[in-house]
């Protein structure tokens, strides 16, 4: 590496500082990079591979050494030996390896690459722990490394699962490792409890220096405690894997902290991050998440959500119609999308609107009408029941349970505004309305609180959902569209009770009226519509109008020559 890399390498190190924690690149020779221990180190790779990497001056209170390498989307390897190994080496965007130190050992020496074509900027950081510290992933037996303290990520549009390899306890210099299978007592592997933590990114900011910098909260035990949000633990008889709900562009950091409660001494593993999207893909990366179709249909949704809000219960019909569009679009959209491979689309929530107003209009049941209003306004009120920290309950990983305890509050909010309808009505109308606004404005920034639907959706259309941790960042952005959402609805409500104060509850029955009228102008010769002509000679009419206005008009006066 010449000396004018070596000085932009170094003018990178230097702006991403952490106060007592970041080294500034400077002791490195051609293909030779230094390391400390528990100072982060910035770099670049470059093929082709390796670069050696080295730690002097090992302390002899150092059992083992956890070293971990990070970069944003581009992946680099890390491996014991020159010659890339399945069982020696470790490719990713967070990739690391563990060290097991020999007696007198001060010395340790690893080598560093990247097999992509363009240079690959990293973070790294080298972690020591005593013999009395657990050995994450000390008793491997899924992955390649004989110990592998790596969390392995998978994500799909519905969730985030991470993998990782149950730890060993620890153990001095020289001395053979505890058995992992040999006893299930206090005094073996069983003994060990995992916390799982996450922690979110910034919303809405995919820059890879955010990211480093936020990953210097997640390597050690102290900064995860400190940082993070620990979402469950685990013992040594659970399954090392857990699952989330994917947040597409929302950058998340994950990691695990293998603690001994009988030595009360632990461990990190090696944080693993997503963004649930991919950098590199055209269509539907990070950078372009949504479709232009989505976005235009959630804006013409808000739309009519906002005149809904403040004059719905007014325009009877065409709440009517709003709500239709509601109910029969969303079961359809879990019908076509479970059973078949079609692309959904607003056809069948706008032919739900038209049905209820038709069913409306026809029979005139308010009972059945105001059903469909009441369990809109239930089912957001039940989204945003399950939208908190009671949605994480294990209780509600059991699909049965969760399915009943959500229509039972679906249900209940009809029940209770039985005796005041018009109320009932008026807060539909404030609440559904302004959310719709949400949704919209999800679709161009995103924010956490399209979530309370959404989540709803993904159990629906996924089995394997129920499993899911269901946590979301609720950041500064998510506090102002709160507060947007709040505002409209209390608008809406407060304007609509004011303004129907005094009329009557409801529009009366439709067809009766229209079957009254028909009946008054028949028996009423005074009526002027009593002369009407019917339909078929009007339209004759109208359309013996339309074909003179494309005839040649003809020229007055005498046509035939006249006698002498």
């Amino acid at each position: 590496m010449g000396f004018l890399q070596l000085l932009v390498v170094a003018v990178l190190a230097s702006e991403h500082r952490v106060a007592g924690a970041a080294e500034v690149f400077g002791n490195s020779s051609e293909g030779l990079i230094e390391f400390s221990v528990g100072k982060f180190r910035y770099f670049e790779l470059n093929r082709p591979f390796p670069e050696e990497a080295i730690l002097h001056d090992i302390s002899s209170n150092v059992t083992f050494l956890i070293f971990q390498i990070h970069s944003q989307y581009q992946n680099t390897t890390v491996s014991f030996s020159p010659t890339l190994l399945s069982n020696s080496s470790e490719t990713g965007t967070a990739s690391g390896l563990v060290f097991i130190l020999r007696p007198e050992q001060s010395t340790c020496t690893w080598y560093l690459g990247t097999s992509g074509i363009q240079p690959v900027q990293n973070m790294a950081i080298l972690l020591s722990y005593s013999e009395r510290d657990p050995v994450p992933g000390g008793c491997n037996l899924e992955f390649d490394l004989d110990i592998d303290p790596n969390i392995y990520l998978e994500y799909n549009f519905f969730e985030t699962t991470i993998k990782f390899a149950p730890a060993n306890l620890g153990y001095a210099r020289g001395v053979d490792p505890p058995p992992c299978d040999a006893g299930t007592d206090q005094d073996s592997r069983w003994r060990l409890q995992y916390d799982v933590y996450q922690y979110f990114l910034p919303e809405n900011d995919l820059t890879e220096e955010m990211l480093l910098k936020h990953l210097q909260r997640m390597v050690s035990v102290p900064q995860v405690k400190a940082s993070a949000l620990k979402v469950v633990t685990l013992t040594a008889n659970d399954k090392t894997s857990v699952s989330f709900s994917s947040l597409p562009g929302q950058g998340v950091i994950y990691n695990v902290i293998v603690w001994d409660p009988f030595l009360n001494t632990s461990a990190a593993y090696i944080p693993a991050h997503t963004y649930a999207c991919s950098f590199e893909a055209g269509e539907g990366s990070c950078a372009s998440l949504g479709r232009v179709s989505s976005k235009v249909f959630f804006t013409l949704f808000a739309l009519l959500g906002f005149f809904i809000c403040f004059f719905g219960h007014r325009f009877w019909k065409t709440e009517l119609f709003f709500i239709g569009f509601i109910i029969m679009g969303f079961f359809f959209y879990i019908l076509i999308t479970r059973l078949t491979p079609i692309k959904y689309d607003a056809v069948t929530g706008s032919v739900g609107g038209m049905f209820l107003v038709a069913v409306w209009w026809r029979f005139g049941i308010l009972s059945i009408c105001m059903l469909c209003v009441g369990l809109v306004l239930g089912f957001l009120i039940s989204s945003v029941t399950f939208f908190t920290p009671l949605g994480n309950l294990k209780i509600f990983h059991d699909d049965g349970v969760f399915w009943v305890t959500f229509s039972c509050i679906a249900i209940l909010i009809p029940v209770v505004f039985m005796g005041c309808l018009r109320i009932l009505n008026i807060l539909t109308c404030g609440v559904i309305g302004s959310y719709s606004v949400v949704l919209a404005i999800d679709s161009y920034w995103s924010t956490s609180l399209s979530y309370i639907t959404l989540n709803v959706l993904k159990r629906a259309l996924n089995k394997d959902f129920h499993r899911a941790f269901t946590n979301v960042p609720f950041q500064t952005n998510d506090f102002i569209i709160l507060a947007v959402w709040g505002m409209l609805a209390v608008s809406g409500i407060t304007l609509q009770i004011r303004r129907e104060r005094g009329r009557p509850f409801f529009p009366p029955h439709p067809y009766k009226l229209w079957k009254q009228e028909r009946e008054r102008r028949v028996t009423n010769i005074l009526d002027p519509s009593y002369h009407i002509p019917p339909l078929r000679e009007r339209l004759y009419g109208r359309l013996t109008q339309i074909k003179g206005l494309f005839q040649k008009e003809q020229p007055a006066g005498e046509r035939t020559p006249l006698l002498l």
